[in-house]
């Protein structure tokens, strides 16, 4: 719990933090990984921090003193390439398993007001992921772009066209990255691409995390946190 910004004091917030661990490549060891994680962290903020992608309004407790902070922290064990799509499906399928306590407020003698969160587990609320975008990055080889690159494909890419996008097909961001430039007509091209390529990856994704939660405790644990 935290307190509101000046510029929306009705709102909550999320704030994100990039870890690139050295597992990931030896460049990252010591402070190697350090400027790529803060370029991940602001362009992270940009794409999900913002009231068309999530109901900011609901992360509120009381309007200008108390509301919800949701700390998104990305801890990056492999990198094989496409690291911003990667992460913007792990943010939204991390959002959709988020619970939020629900919170009573209460007056004290003196006028003050108090903050009591439910005993109860279960008493929690969710967010509305259906407008969170997922990222798709586009690398331009040659007269060609392609989709879901690898770190063989990025190293021959002379630029990269960054774009979120809704479930609708719709743009909410989008940003050009590499020292290479883009003519007018690869940016149409890219664009459209991007736009297909987010809108059908929205589905499936939905679809794969409701039958997972509808398995409960059958789940399956995997990974070294399993």
């Amino acid at each position: 719990i935290g307190k509101p910004r000046p510029a929306v004091p009705a709102e909550g917030y999320l704030e994100f933090f990039v870890d690139c661990s050295a597992n990931a490549t030896p460049e990252f060891e010591g402070r190697g990984g350090e400027e790529l994680g803060t370029k991940l962290s602001n362009t992270l903020y940009k794409v999900f921090n913002n009231k068309r992608s999530i109901d900011l309004k609901s992360l509120c407790i009381c309007a200008g003193e108390h509301c919800w902070v949701l700390y998104v922290d990305v801890l990056l064990l492999q990198c094989d390439g496409n690291l911003y799509d990667a992460i913007s499906v792990a943010i939204k399928a991390a959002l959709f398993n988020t619970k939020i306590p629900k919170v009573h407020i209460s007056s004290d003698e003196e006028g003050g007001k108090e903050i009591e969160l439910s005993d109860d587990p279960y008493d929690c609320m969710r967010l509305n992921v259906e407008n969170v975008p997922c990222i798709v990055t586009l690398c331009k080889v040659g007269h060609r772009h392609v989709v879901d690159a690898t770190l063989q494909e990025k190293a021959c890419s002379v630029a990269s066209l960054i774009i979120s996008v809704t479930h609708k097909g719709t743009i909410t961001c989008m940003r050009k990255v590499g020292g290479g430039s883009l003519d007018p007509e690869s940016i149409f091209e890219m664009t459209e691409a991007g736009k297909r390529v987010g809108k059908a990856l929205h589905a499936p994704l939905m679809k794969l995390l409701e039958q997972e939660e509808s398995l409960g405790k059958k789940r399956q644990k995997v990974g070294f946190l399993g």
